[in-house]
């Protein structure tokens, strides 16, 4: 295990942590010697099955997993089984697995998908804050109770592994990914990764009611330079943005400093999977990347699980010849691939690099070794404990009251109070008149971003049960008169106007921006509620700090609220003082677009906000 010393991070600011959390309760290698039977058994081709794992939208026969011993099914952003309820999901994942059932080992699959702020695939599931508002809680406590809970939707539909958490330490917020992260500090983004692989996992991933969690994206995935991307954004053609797929152009030494520190604390925490990621270290793809992949994470590091590479990355090792692509990164210490369409192609190339002996049988054998202890560990294998049903009884609790208030709670201690003049804020529940403003004010799923229901999120209602901030707010004080102009007209005579503004839903790839203004439409709203002659509240829903120019001038207050999730009642507990803002910037606040690479320390550090500020009333 490398020592923590090793990855000395700057300090942070206080976290509320667990009162007490153990290691798991069996290390994954303590398993190899039934796993090691188990493989004294198997056929190169059930070796193989068991590395490869096919997208649920594209298998081409759901006997595949059983004719093909498939160790994985997974779910893509956009990939859900019928009309995505939760009984569609049960239902299909139990399809699945009794196949695996009449294959002759009977290694049951283990099934992925991205549950990156509550169960965010199916239709009326809770969804938290992202990861952006929860690094602004700083409460690691809070952060594994919502990881619990997510565990217990997601089981509650069969599936049991989740590609999270994501726990990238970004260092330019213009990257489309940054609301997935908590935040531009390793030890804060270590804190809370671990506390997030705690909640999915708990301390025996043989509980049924938790989740094998996978820590993402290993390493550098938020620190790809800027310009440095191989594909360019569709908006904008000819213009190559910090994507996934870029370089980290740093020494060794930063690179260490900056990227690997949440990953000690994941491997101790017990992250049963990682995920490494598209982008590049100095010029080498990390699907390939055997030093770092090999040496520093499963030797240094001691990491006993698998690793799992992201959705078809594998093929940017030879974008021309795939058979090498497939060599390149199982050679390198990929030990299951996301083949996504080409499962079949990846089975054919693996079972003939190996039999030539190409790829070794000992990597091989290391490989499926890794994940059969997580199956092992989990409980998939053993006759007497082994699920292969979504258990009935959580079906209750999908959704639920009790669920939806953890998410409220974190909602109200992720908002980040930026300006509060003339006490502006609270607002007054006896106040006669209230005008609502804003493009975001009565938008589920601009609260909820990407990653919702699809991969890239969308506005309006992409899911039900959850509150608008402007319907929160009505229920909050129900004797106001609240009124709704998206544009900011008609605040002449109000007590106030509250003005939710900020960003449409996007993923990585089209989140991808230059310029982070506000759009002139969110400028014009403040503008003219601020021409009213009436207080100004701005509320900011978006995935990263955006540049807030005149917006700033013309609000009396300012609430950073994030990308808070469904339950818009959250931002209604703060803006009417039923709870005191304590969020801290997780990011540093930039004044321009061109001031998004600076963090504490730097050279010509001058944030509007910096890293850590937030008022409280």
């Amino acid at each position: 295990m490398m020592r923590r010393s090793t990855f000395a991070a700057a300090a942070v600011l206080a976290l509320t942590t667990s009162a007490a959390w153990s290691a798991p309760a069996r290390k994954l290698s303590s398993f190899d010697p039934e796993v090691n039977a188990l493989l004294g058994t198997m056929t190169l081709a059930e070796k193989v099955g068991q590395m490869t794992q096919a997208e649920l939208s594209v298998l081409k026969d759901e006997s595949d997993v059983e004719t093909l011993s498939l160790g994985s099914v997974f779910s893509g952003g956009d990939s859900d089984p019928k009309t995505n309820s939760l009984q569609d999901w049960r239902e299909m994942y139990e399809r699945l697995q009794a196949h695996t059932a009449k294959s002759r080992l009977k290694i049951p699959i283990i099934y992925g998908l991205d549950a990156v702020h509550g169960h965010s695939n199916v239709l009326g599931a809770v969804l938290f804050p992202h990861n952006v508002g929860l690094g602004a809680t700083r409460d690691a406590a809070l952060v594994e109770e919502i990881g619990r809970i997510t565990a217990r939707e997601v089981r509650a539909s069969g599936t049991q592994w989740t590609f999270a958490p994501c726990i990238a330490t970004v260092r330019d917020i213009r990257w489309g990914r940054s609301y997935e992260s908590f935040g531009e500090d390793p030890a804060l983004v270590g804190e809370l990764g671990a506390a997030a692989v705690r909640g999915l996992q708990g301390d025996d991933l043989k509980d049924p009611f938790r989740v094998l969690a996978c820590a993402k994206h290993y390493a550098g995935d938020g620190g790809t330079a800027f310009g440095s991307g191989f594909v360019a954004n569709p908006a904008t053609p000819g213009k190559n943005y910090p994507l996934d797929q870029g370089d980290v152009k740093l020494t060794e030494a930063e690179f260490r400093k900056i990227h690997l520190p949440q990953y000690v604390k994941a491997v101790e925490a017990g992250a049963g999977s990682i995920m490494p990621s598209y982008n590049s270290f100095n010029g080498l793809k990390m699907s390939g990347h055997k030093y770092l992949l090999t040496d520093v994470l499963k030797k240094e590091m001691g990491f006993e699980g698998f690793l799992i590479s992201d959705y078809n990355a594998i093929d940017a090792l030879a974008p021309n010849d795939y058979r090498t692509a497939v060599k390149l990164s199982i050679n390198a210490g990929m030990d299951m691939v996301m083949v996504t369409d080409k499962y079949r192609t990846f089975i054919t190339h693996l079972t003939d690099l190996a039999e030539k002996g190409e790829v070794p049988m000992e990597r091989i054998d290391d490989a499926v070794r890794r994940i059969l202890r997580v199956k092992f560990a989990m409980g998939l294998m053993d006759e007497k404990t082994r699920v292969l049903t979504a258990d009935r009884k959580l079906e209750a609790e999908f959704g639920s009251a009790e669920h939806r208030a953890v998410a409220r709670r974190a909602v109200r201690q992720s908002l980040v109070l930026l300006k509060n003049d003339k006490k502006a804020l609270p607002l007054s529940k006896a106040a006669k008149r209230i005008v609502v403003a804003g493009s975001n004010a009565d938008d589920v799923g601009a609260q909820c971003g990407g990653w919702t229901i699809t991969w890239q999120g969308k506005s309006g209602t992409p899911t039900p049960g959850g509150t608008t901030i402007l319907a929160a707010l009505k229920a909050a004080a129900p004797k106001a008169q609240i009124t709704y102009s998206a544009d900011g007209s008609g605040a002449a005579g109000a007590d106030v106007a509250v003005v939710v503004v900020g960003e449409k839903p996007y993923a990585e790839f089209q989140g991808d921006r230059t310029d982070l203004s506000l759009d002139k439409a969110d400028q014009d709203a403040i503008a003219n509620a601020k021409k009213a002659g009436v207080p100004v509240v701005v509320v900011v829903v978006s995935g990263r700090p955006l540049v807030l120019g005149e917006a700033l001038g013309n609000a009396d207050a300012l609430v950073a609220a994030w990308l808070p999730g469904t339950e818009g009642a959250g931002v209604a507990d703060v803006l009417f003082g039923d709870y005191k803002p304590t969020g801290k910037l997780s990011f540093s606040w930039p004044r321009s677009s061109d001031a998004t690479t600076l963090h504490p320390g730097d050279t010509g550090y001058d944030p509007q906000f910096p890293f850590g500020f937030g008022l409280t009333y």
